[in-house]
């Protein structure tokens, strides 16, 4: 059996307590350093202390703030006061704020002040002050120390610069971003023979270009072509792929009488630009959900006949002139951009004088409602507004929307776009 070592033949280990300082290099001068005195200790201190009476006279100040300021001991204590030193600004804050609230609280902390140094600059401090009161409560001393926030200011000034810079350009994409939208929408819509057609683009977010969109354009004499449908996505690529939606569509239509042939040639072109994509790693087209329809005059005076094609968008409402509403059939399709050969679903609507047909986007069915069940206003809200709003005319109809949307605020997360068309009633002629 191995015999133990006595404890005192191991090597004693520093960072034990048995271990002394005397026994590491330099022990003697970091021993020396650490027997510094209290004063010295004050006196060069990484920050200021100062002294003063109840009245604000100094009576104590160590060297680090007498270096920081550039005054001489004798200038200073006894003589000058602590507002003295004080910027203009920092002076009426330290009668009217400072001062009172020491006295009420007994101490105050972390208000940033600027001091004047004696070459006339300026010296940004965090000041903390404690009053001491005697055995009676009547204030003695205040006890103050000043840290140096020179630092502080200039990161907080460049901080400030930083975001006055951030705001105007936010400000200058934001009106960019205006710009490009505009580009992508009608100015206006065409004033339709025996119809009242009207549209509106609500914005969610001035930051983005949104992907939402719609047109009313003349297809011939007598014929009309319109679509509204919703990008997948923003920004950008969004405003891409609706400005090739735009182009599109109306070449198309000009050639195609069939709303689900015209589908078909964007479906086509969106695929093509899909390809291009994958060849080059740029993105370009991504899909979108649609509704194009034409519009001719009926065979019955004042009516119009509006036959549509649907690629997953949201149904259209059908407002009658009785006061009643329901949506169109079209639930179903696929999404344009998406598959080689889509099925899209069609319908056609005869608008009689006092009917209006609602277009629109689901950002105002995917809005939030805060503080309810449903979470989201939904399809049967919008099918109650509509039977509440009808029969309106198409501008009635759309600024009812806006009101709509208005109401739902903040919940409108995302761009909303709805046109109305409205088959006017005849009045009876006078003979």
């Amino acid at each position: 059996m191995t015999t133990p070592p006595h404890p005192e033949d191991r090597p004693a280990r520093r960072d034990l307590p048995g271990a002394h300082p005397d026994d590491e290099p330099g022990s003697a001068a970091l021993g020396q350093s650490l027997q510094e005195s209290a004063e010295s200790l004050y006196e060069n201190a990484p920050c200021g202390y100062m002294t003063t009476l109840p009245d604000g006279r100094i009576v104590k100040i160590n060297t680090t703030l007498l270096a920081w300021l550039g005054y001489p001991r004798e200038d200073l204590v006894g003589r000058r006061y602590f507002s003295d030193l004080l910027s203009v600004g920092g002076r009426i804050y330290h009668e009217t704020h400072f001062a009172p609230l020491l006295l009420l609280h007994g101490e105050i902390g972390g208000i940033a002040l600027e001091l004047t140094a004696a070459n006339g600059s300026r010296l940004p401090v965090l000041v903390t002050s404690n009053l001491e009161r005697d055995a009676a409560g009547r204030p003695v001393l205040v006890r103050t120390t000043l840290f140096d926030a020179r630092e502080r200011r200039a990161y907080e000034i460049e901080l400030l610069r930083a975001r006055r810079e951030a705001e105007k350009e936010r400000e200058r994409l934001q009106r960019i971003t205006a710009v490009l939208q505009t580009t992508l929408l009608p100015p206006a819509l065409p004033q339709v023979p025996g119809l009242d057609v009207a549209a509106h683009y609500h914005i969610a977010s001035p930051d983005e270009v949104g992907g939402d969109f719609y047109d009313l354009f003349p297809l011939g004499t007598d014929s009309w072509g319109l679509y509204l449908g919703d990008v997948c996505g923003k920004g950008a690529r969004a405003a891409v792929a609706t400005s090739m939606v735009r182009y599109t569509l109306r070449a198309a239509a000009v050639h195609e009488s069939d709303p689900v042939a015209v589908l078909g040639v964007l479906n086509t072109a969106f695929l093509e630009e899909r390809a291009r994509e994958s060849r080059d790693g740029e993105p370009r087209a991504p899909f979108c959900t649609i509704v194009f329809g034409t519009i001719t005059p009926g065979t019955r005076a004042g009516s119009f006949v509006i036959s549509l094609a649907t690629g997953g968008h949201p149904p259209a409402v059908l407002m009658r002139a009785d006061g009643t509403a329901d949506y169109l059939p079209m639930v179903g399709g696929h999404p344009v951009g998406l598959l080689a050969d889509p099925r899209f679903v069609t319908a056609q609507v005869r608008l009689d004088p006092g009917d209006t047909l609602l277009l629109y986007t689901d950002g105002v069915t995917e809005a939030r409602i805060a503080d309810t069940v449903q979470d989201r206003y939904g399809e049967e809200s919008l099918l109650e507004f509509a039977r509440a709003t009808t029969p309106a005319t198409a501008t009635d109809t759309v600024a009812a929307v806006r009101q709509l949307l208005g109401a739902l605020g903040s919940g409108v997360q995302d761009d909303v776009a709805v046109t109305a068309i409205h088959a006017p009633r005849r009045l009876p002629s006078t003979g």
